[in-house]
């Protein structure tokens, strides 16, 4: 089962770039990453009273809120990176810089976790993925991204926050029900995003989002709140470090409808670098 919401977080993670990229073209993006982060704590905590484990929060134990806050507030900076990434460069190459965070989360799981099962394949399986986004890095004459490098940096450090958030939220769900541990998280999010906004004087734009990029906006944080849902309920129920690797088999529909979308095109080396990314990580899930 837990498999099966692995791969259902794949497919509404993949959706969630797309709505995202739409909904930041002309919106900035640490005001869309907040907006849409409300949709996402709302759906969360109408999932959470669904399933009636709201009652339980008072049985969270003090170590399990301290890594559910801690993976919040990865995740609210993966986010806030991940969105800038998106808006300054091109969805074909933030997005496999991004999924990278496999590779390091799988890495810290066979750490801290000892999840040693099928290790050769588990570091061949990195090698793959990382060869696979050089690959897909290519710079060509067409690109739409802007002159410079900074939508790089953004995207290298949503990969490094989001390979945290998966460990920390690991530490943190032990014994505390998934949808619960998700919308606590979704809270810290939601404090974290709404912050920076404040902080940084943008508040005021949030009320002047055009409809359509608004409608986008809060589409994709359905799309997140589902592909949570699933994800939290697979590393609670399963290993780590395959329930990660097959998460990341979002950047397939990513990419897809990036091509259809935007009008992105890919090149021999890219479609093989994407081949290469999606063949590693099937391989670690299937020799678990």
């Amino acid at each position: 089962m837990w498999l099966l919401a692995a791969a259902g977080s794949a497919v509404f993670a993949g959706i969630t770039s797309i709505l995202a990229k739409c909904g930041i073209r002309d919106t900035d993006s640490d005001v869309a990453t907040a907006v849409r982060t409300v949709v996402v704590a709302a759906f969360a905590w109408l999932m959470a009273a669904i399933v009636g484990s709201v009652g339980s929060l008072g049985s969270i134990t003090p170590h399990s809120y301290l890594f559910l806050v801690l993976s919040g507030l990865a995740t609210g900076a993966s986010w806030l990176c991940y969105f800038r990434a998106l808006s300054q460069g091109d969805v074909n190459k933030v997005v496999p810089i991004d999924k990278c965070s496999t590779v390091l989360t799988v890495l810290l799981a066979i750490v801290l976790f000892g999840e040693t099962d099928a290790l050769v394949v588990k570091l061949i399986g990195c090698a793959g993925i990382l060869a696979g986004t050089l690959l897909m890095l290519e710079r060509r004459a067409q690109d739409h991204a802007v002159e410079g490098r900074s939508w790089m940096w953004y995207a290298v450090g949503s990969a490094v926050f989001a390979a945290l958030t998966s460990i920390l939220a690991k530490m943190g769900i032990e014994g505390v029900e998934s949808n619960l541990a998700t919308a606590v998280r979704t809270l810290v999010v939601l404090a974290f995003s709404w912050g920076i906004v404040l902080a940084r004087g943008k508040a005021g734009e949030a009320r002047h989002i055009e409809g359509r990029e608004l409608l986008f906006i809060c589409l994709s944080g359905v799309a997140t709140g589902a592909s949570w849902l699933c994800y939290y309920y697979a590393i609670q129920a399963g290993v780590v470090s395959i329930v990660v690797p097959i998460d990341k088999l979002s950047i397939m529909v990513s990419m897809a409808f990036s091509a259809a979308a935007f009008h992105e095109r890919y090149t021999a080396r890219s479609l093989s670098g994407l081949g290469l990314i999606v063949a590693s990580t099937l391989a670690m899930a299937v020799f678990r």
